[in-house]
């Protein structure tokens, strides 16, 4: 024994260096799998991912099982960082699991390893999220360290999708008071900016160039909103991917379970309209839902960015509005 301490039960064992072949999905997890799409489930989050066998085998289940939920991969060992690239590729989102992936790699190269994965996934247009020992101390302290603070703060610079708290607010003291933190840190340093990975991002079809074309002209006359009407939620995730700067994004789809899967994707505030068969209809109402909600007012500027079939052709189009009133145009309550 090189350190004594203290041994909690159900611990995980690490072997750093070690090639584990054990396989990712447990007859338990298999089990859990299912129970969750029965439940109707967004996302899995798949632990200890090593390969894209790993994912591929989780997506088989999905469909399987007529299921529709994307998969998160948790990188969380030194095989999962060498296929690092190919896991992104193959996940619709990764976990940055800073509890076991410290174990496994040497202390020093975990905040180098951090910023690679997160620069990965927004050159790739994959949503990210940082999680693990965010917050720590306030599992049984009501404030949290300065160096946590900075630690939230720095994966905030960095673009991510979404910070995770698990212990704090899972078996600690101040869960509420957590969150509250965090939402202080997360709205006072996105004010200042980020390092921007994605400036020379270079889109990978029409879709990813109509996507770009959004959000640097939104950018470039400061708009306070991009509009996006989308099906299936891929176009709001590409405006998103290019990090626009200025504006917010309101995602419009007539799918619930997509706009559940939005609000994962950073900048994005999703809303569920029914569209209707005349696409001038549907951003009118877009529009309208947004001014009723305070987001925008008469006057602003607006691009509206639009992916929806009507009759039977696809309308792709980009277009600068000022905001005006539209009468008969009847907005839900939200």
């Amino acid at each position: 024994m090189l350190d004594g301490g203290r041994l909690g039960s159900r611990k995980h064992i690490n072997l750093p260096g070690i090639r584990v072949n054990l396989p990712s999905i447990t007859p338990k997890d298999h089990k859990d799998i299912l129970f969750g799409l029965e439940e109707d489930v967004d996302f899995i989050a798949l632990s200890f991912v090593r390969s894209v066998e790993d994912i591929n085998q989780l997506k088989q289940i999905i469909e399987e099982n007529d299921g529709h939920a994307q998969i998160i991969a948790k990188i969380e060992d030194q095989e999962a960082v060498r296929n690092m690239k190919e896991i992104v590729e193959a996940a619709d989102g990764v976990m940055v699991a800073r509890g076991d992936l410290g174990v496994e790699v040497p202390i020093e190269e975990l905040p180098i390893l951090q910023r690679a994965i997160i620069k990965e996934c927004a050159l790739k247009g994959k949503r990210v999220i940082v999680a693990t020992h965010l917050l720590e101390s306030m599992i049984h302290n009501p404030s949290p360290t300065r160096a946590e603070v900075t630690d939230v703060a720095n994966a905030i610079y960095e673009e991510a999708d979404a910070i995770m708290l698990s212990g704090e607010t899972a078996a600690g003291k101040f869960p509420i008071r957590c969150v509250e933190m965090m939402d202080k840190i997360a709205q006072r340093v996105e004010k200042t900016g980020g390092v921007d990975y994605v400036k020379d991002k270079i889109p990978q079809d029409k879709k990813e160039q109509m996507a770009r074309a959004a959000a640097k002209l939104a950018d470039s006359l400061k708009c306070p909103a991009i509009i996006v009407i989308t099906r299936r939620g891929t176009t709001a995730l590409n405006v998103a991917g290019f990090h626009p700067h200025y504006p917010l994004i309101y995602a419009f789809t007539n799918m619930t379970t997509v706009r559940r899967k939005l609000w994962l994707t950073r900048g994005v505030i999703p809303h569920r309209i029914d569209f209707s068969k005349d696409p001038e209809k549907t951003i009118r109402l877009a529009i309208e839902t947004l001014k009723k909600t305070g987001r925008i007012e008469d006057g602003d500027q607006v691009v509206i960015l639009s992916d929806i079939i009507a009759g039977e052709d696809r309308v792709e189009t980009i277009q600068i509005r000022e905001v005006k009133t539209y009468f008969n145009v009847e907005v839900e309550k939200l």
